[in-house]
């Protein structure tokens, strides 16, 4: 375009004209344009994609190496060259030697699966105890169960007490007051400790309460508070026998012997009992206790409980005067559990 002879006017409208001239022509090639911004991404993300996959391959197959038996650091040593990583899971065992090796694993040996998979491993941490505590002055009942509770399901114990021997001395009956071996012992192989225990002050001496003539009521108020074990049988009551009551005993009453010294003595029972309550005497064979145990007896009827005594009893024969409902249940029990049970006469 000549702009030289133009005059201002048609200067204006020429330029004008090459303005409309030229948005037209980016107008016609912009789609053009587009097209080949597209082609290009599109050819850029698949040489990405493609370089992607050619890099990164599926991880291979490996087998899983059987470390059931062997060391951790074997164990650990192994799944390494295998490209596999461990999930440790501690274990108690009974066997000291244990400690350190692997007692399990999943999967297990010779398994097939993909390298980087995470394989468990049961670990033995070793015994639940190493050594020998000290158990003098604890109740042995208390340290009996702990150690039971503590080795429950192991098929060896590490731990076994062996049948105490008793001593009569000042401490609480069932105090333990020696060991062998002595606390702190190693424990390389399941132990057999054996306790001396405590009988108690069996030097110690009581009197022997008279209780004939006493019916059943204040008879088991007399027996609650004294250090005699009584022995008793029945009969069924004379004419000249008031029921109900102690007829005889054995002749000893008033005089000093060790505690829990056995005593006989009979009782008169009622030739016809009554509608509502009923007299009769708990009998029951129990373990002969080294010394003398706590003991309730109580009676149960429709879910309702009474206590009739509670005494202390080297166990043996024991038997006990009762008055009770009729048809009630006579239960018998040791530190809550029950060892006898016995249907009211």
């Amino acid at each position: 375009m000549k702009i030289k002879n133009l005059k201002p006017k048609e200067l204006a409208e020429n330029l004008k004209s090459e303005g409309i001239k030229t948005v037209s022509a980016i107008n016609e090639n912009r789609k053009p344009f587009l097209l080949v911004v597209i082609i290009a991404l599109v050819l850029m993300f698949s040489i990405c994609w493609i370089t992607f996959f050619a890099t990164v391959r599926e991880a291979e197959q490996v087998m899983v190496p059987n470390v059931e038996g062997k060391e951790l650091t074997t164990a650990l040593l192994e799944m390494q060259v295998k490209e596999l990583y461990p999930k440790i899971q501690l274990k108690y065992t009974d066997n000291p030697d244990d400690a350190g090796k692997i007692l399990a694993q999943n999967p297990e040996g010779g398994s097939i699966v993909k390298a980087g998979r995470r394989i468990t491993l049961t670990v033995s941490r070793g015994t639940i105890l190493d050594h020998v505590e000290n158990y003098i002055g604890q109740n042995y009942d208390n340290v009996k169960i702990n150690l039971q509770t503590m080795f429950t399901g192991s098929s060896k114990p590490l731990i076994v007490l062996a049948e105490p021997s008793y001593k009569s001395d000042q401490s609480d009956a069932g105090t333990i007051l020696a060991q062998d071996p002595p606390e702190g012992t190693i424990i390389s192989s399941p132990v057999t400790v054996k306790l001396i225990v405590s009988r108690g002050p069996e030097f110690e001496n009581t009197r022997v309460p008279k209780i004939t003539g006493l019916d059943i009521a204040k008879l088991l108020q007399t027996m609650a508070s004294s250090k005699i074990v009584f022995d008793f049988t029945s009969h069924i009551a004379g004419d000249n026998e008031k029921e109900g009551t102690v007829t005889s005993q054995q002749e000893l009453s008033n005089q000093y012997v060790p505690n829990y010294t056995r005593v006989t003595a009979e009782i008169a029972l009622p030739k016809k009992q009554k509608d509502d309550n009923v007299m009769g005497l708990f009998t029951a064979n129990l373990p002969n206790y080294p010394y003398a145990v706590e003991m309730t007896l109580e009676s149960s009827k429709d879910g309702i409980h009474n206590q009739i005594i509670t005494i202390k009893h080297t166990g043996g024969l024991v038997t006990i005067p009762y008055i009770a409902q009729k048809d009630s249940e006579l239960i018998l029990s040791i530190a809550g559990r029950t060892v006898a049970r016995q249907m009211t006469e």
